[in-house]
């Protein structure tokens, strides 16, 4: 269509997402560019064009069809350099309140022979179906998808393989049919095969690290931030789990691993502190029934975690 005066009336932005519009034989069909939009968003913006066109003589009917590119996955390494950190407990807590921050969130679980997400995200005793020799990753109740070798491995199955058979797991984990944009990915501690296969294959846009406050865990981290350093993986921060317990008898508060040691770390290290998540009976007897507490009220917790990881990844968009 030659004449672009109908477009004059269309609400702000709606005019620059049409690709092409054409008349012939009074149907006009345009082609918008729906990218980014929600359902609501996209009928709204239908609309608004076809009673625009239908405004115009010349037009006995409207059609329009609308596009969209997909954007990419993008990957959030949850990491320690130690194991017994509580690492899976924050990636699944961090996962579901990213969801509720409006991320389409998948969770890979890349503990390959210590896998615990399924006991976690309530899902131990589902299968996921494979569709064009492509894993589909199973659902979960709290608005997130999973995969995790404890879906395909037996009931309390030791999975005894050697680096490369891991890094192939990892990689059909990570290769799978996700409908997500974030791909929170529960890595398992150290420095191994794994990360390494993580790091040349599937290039995480940031990493979390997770630890406990005392000295022992803090060097394992410095080195699991080292090898994501060194493989330009930017370090969105710094987590200090299991820090502080208040007694329920008399509310006192003792600091069993120590306190403010993954902070102090962090300041030393020049990167960003993320908070402290305390050490608290609720969270393991939610983790452990397959209930976190991120899936109820407001976060608890892990709000202000996940509140610094949302504004990081919108920054780094």
């Amino acid at each position: 269509m030659q004449d672009e005066a109908w477009k004059e009336g269309l609400p702000a932005g709606v005019a620059d997402r049409i690709g092409s519009a054409s008349l012939k034989g009074g149907r006009a069909v345009v082609v918008l560019d729906a990218t980014g939009w929600s359902a609501d968003e996209r009928k709204s913006a239908e609309d608004a064009v076809r009673a625009a066109l239908s405004r115009s003589p010349e037009v006995d009917e409207v059609r329009i069809a609308t596009t969209a590119q997909k954007a990419p996955t993008r990957i959030l390494a949850v990491a320690s350099g130690k194991g017994g950190v509580g690492k899976s407990t924050v990636a699944t807590n961090l996962a579901i309140a990213l969801a509720k921050r409006g991320h389409r969130v998948g969770v890979v679980d890349a503990d390959i022979y210590g896998p615990s997400q399924p006991v976690l995200l309530a899902t131990k005793d589902a299968k996921p179906e494979a569709r064009d020799k492509k894993l589909v990753p199973v659902e979960t109740p709290y608005g997130v998808s999973l995969l995790s070798m404890g879906h395909l491995a037996k009931p309390g199955q030791a999975i005894a393989w050697r680096g490369p058979m891991a890094g192939t797991a990892l990689s059909q984990l990570i290769d799978a049919h996700w409908d997500a944009d974030l791909l929170v990915v529960d890595m398992p501690p150290g420095t191994g095969d794994v990360q390494l296969t993580m790091l040349s294959k599937f290039r995480p846009v940031g990493a979390v690290l997770v630890s406990t406050p005392q000295d022992l865990a803090l060097i394992d981290a410095a080195r699991a931030g080292q090898l994501f350093e060194q493989a330009g993986v930017p370090i969105v921060g710094l987590v200090e789990n299991m820090a502080g317990y208040a007694c329920p008898h008399c509310g006192e508060v003792s600091d069993p691993f120590g306190s403010g040691g993954v902070e102090a770390a962090a300041i030393r290290l020049e990167l960003p502190f993320l908070g402290r998540i305390p050490l608290e009976l609720s969270i393991r007897e939610g983790s452990d029934a397959g209930k976190p507490p991120a899936s109820t009220g407001d976060d608890g917790p892990f709000a202000d975690l996940a509140d610094k990881v949302d504004a990081w990844l919108i920054a780094n968009a």
